[in-house]
């Protein structure tokens, strides 16, 4: 089948690190028709001058989403804008026909997120979220830790406390749109958009909600947060034998203001061991730098984390001691493993790997997490309908 024409909406940190190099990566599946930059500096605009001028070659610049839509040759739109244009830009190309791949978060309400799920629906239109996190390579690999039989000497046992973080250190502001006081910005729309997925990915929908969010720098609109703590309420796991915990406490942190070389990433603790890893998935720092899009395929070192950063795992032997091992992270990051499944959802009609209806619940439960900060308790997650 011909490759999937596509346009991307936006040239930013998104468009040339997390989108146009898999569209460029992977060429039989997709075809990168157009950009949308609405004042580009020069020929082939920021494309050319990030990817080179060969990258650019025939790639059409348009400068208003009335033209991209206005294309018949467009099938695909990667909305990649603003936190706060996501829901507007999206119906816009729903409405007009097209397929839409759209960044996190997807909406800034609950309720914009349910529209535009009804309405591809009525459309009979692909709407994809990009939850890329979802294809980290530690994540990839804590899945496989936390699937381990019982006996296995590195089972961690029935998790009781789950903790997923993404700090940083950043003294001043950004000076970008992520600084202002718009819908769907903040820290917390920001990165609890992808630990809240990966919450829902591994424990499913909790039964309550307690969050602390706030601007602890004091810089710039008070309004936009850059530290939280979601706390997701479960009830216990069972373990197979002996202590039965009571309850599973999930715990999501992003701190602006962590000094550390290698930040915590994971702290998982069960039964019988306990997992504690640092460092991140390298697959964003290496986008950054990559010279040519083809390195995503062709590079045995994209997506491998280095050994140390790997995590450890504690865990009891057979008589009651406390042992200490490494577990590797085996699994390589694949963020193009998002976009192969967003082919065939197009073309082959196979189920999504990442279904927009979570990505919504996803919405949901970042703005009860405002309502619990604003408060000040813990408010109970509504079941499904």
């Amino acid at each position: 089948m011909a490759p999937i024409s596509t346009c991307v909406l936006g040239v930013g940190l998104g468009g040339l690190t997390f989108h146009i190099p898999f569209v460029l990566a992977l060429p039989h599946l997709f075809k990168l028709h157009a950009v949308m930059e609405r004042n580009p500096a020069g020929p082939g605009g920021k494309l050319q001058a990030r990817f080179g001028e060969e990258a650019a070659k025939g790639v059409v610049i348009h400068r208003t989403i009335d033209a991209v839509l206005a294309d018949p040759e467009i099938e695909l739109v990667v909305v990649t804008t603003p936190s706060e244009t996501h829901y507007e830009l999206t119906k816009k190309a729903l409405q007009a026909g097209k397929h839409v791949l759209v960044d996190k978060p997807v909406t800034a309400h609950f309720s914009q997120a349910q529209e535009l799920a009804e309405l591809a629906k009525s459309k009979k239109l692909v709407l994809y979220p990009y939850q890329n996190r979802r294809w980290d390579s530690d994540f990839l690999t804590l899945k496989k830790l936390l699937e381990l039989p019982p006996d296995h000497p590195q089972s961690l046992g029935a998790v009781h406390e789950f903790e997923s973080r993404f700090d940083r250190f950043r003294t001043d502001l950004k000076g970008s749109w992520k600084d202002l006081p718009l819908e769907a910005n903040g820290l917390t729309y920001d990165l609890a958009a992808h630990t809240i997925d990966q919450a829902l990915v591994l424990f499913g929908r909790p039964s309550k909600i307690t969050a602390f969010v706030e601007n602890i720098r004091g810089l710039g609109d008070k309004k936009v947060d850059d530290c939280s703590t979601v706390f997701l309420h479960y009830p216990g796991r069972k373990a197979v034998s002996g202590v039965q915990p009571q309850s599973l406490t999930v715990i999501l942190r992003g701190h602006i203001l962590s000094v550390r070389s290698q930040q915590v990433r994971y702290v998982v603790r069960g039964t019988h061991g306990t997992y504690l890893k640092y460092g991140v998935d390298v697959q964003e720092d290496q986008l950054r730098a990559l010279p040519n899009p083809a390195a995503i395929t062709q590079s045995a070192e994209y997506g491998v984390e280095p050994e140390d950063i790997w995590g450890t795992v504690e865990s009891l032997d057979a008589e009651g001691k406390v042992v200490k091992s490494v577990w590797p992270t085996t699994e390589r990051g694949d963020y193009k493993g998002l976009y192969e499944n967003l082919a065939a959802v197009i073309r082959d009609g196979v189920e999504q790997a990442v279904k927009f209806e979570q990505s919504a619940e996803v919405i949901e439960l970042i703005e009860l997490a405002y309502q619990s900060a604003r408060e000040e308790r813990t408010l109970v997650v509504p079941p499904r309908p």
